[in-house]
């Protein structure tokens, strides 16, 4: 089989393909989880808190060029300016799309979970009732049902009509 042939066949496996469609569904998701962080969640909580915005949280770690000449409290312009410094305003803001991610996927997990265990429950429920006997019997009519199947099987007893 030539290297051709064998990476068509691992890409036309169906788990390399739901990976992919994973990947692509994930960066979406990823950049709708974003936007809602940083045009909802983010500025109500500055609202709550005090019109806080934690883009503009930086330690700067340099000095201001002295040709630059925009606000030294713009975390954006010093960063293009080429001043170090330590951005934990956006760490915080990532922090809070990771948790908000990791809440979707839970719920999603617990309501998968929660089906598949309704499946299997009413999996069970229907082995169970094919089990049992659907119409109770006389016990004694069974014993001499066993008795005949058994001298059947013997070939002391007639076949079955």
């Amino acid at each position: 089989m030539t290297l051709f042939d064998e990476f068509k066949k691992f890409i036309a496996r169906g788990n390399v393909l739901d990976l992919a469609v994973g990947v692509i569904i994930g960066a979406a998701f990823g950049k709708i989880v974003t936007a809602l962080n940083e045009n909802v969640i983010m500025p109500i909580i500055g609202w709550m808190i005090g019109d806080l915005d934690f883009t503009q949280y930086f330690i700067r770690l340099s000095d201001i060029p002295a040709d630059y000449t925009g606000s030294p409290t713009d975390y954006a312009a010093l960063k293009a300016a080429g001043v170090a410094m330590i951005g934990y305003g956006m760490f915080i803001t990532q922090i809070i799309n990771f948790l908000i991610i990791a809440f979707i996927l839970f719920m999603l997990l617990r309501s998968v979970n929660k089906v598949i265990d309704e499946m299997e429950a009413k999996k069970k429920q229907a082995v169970e009732t094919a089990a049992a006997p659907a119409v109770p019997t006389d016990p004694q009519l069974d014993t001499l049902r066993e008795i005949l199947e058994e001298l059947r099987k013997s070939g002391k007893a007639p076949p079955a009509a």
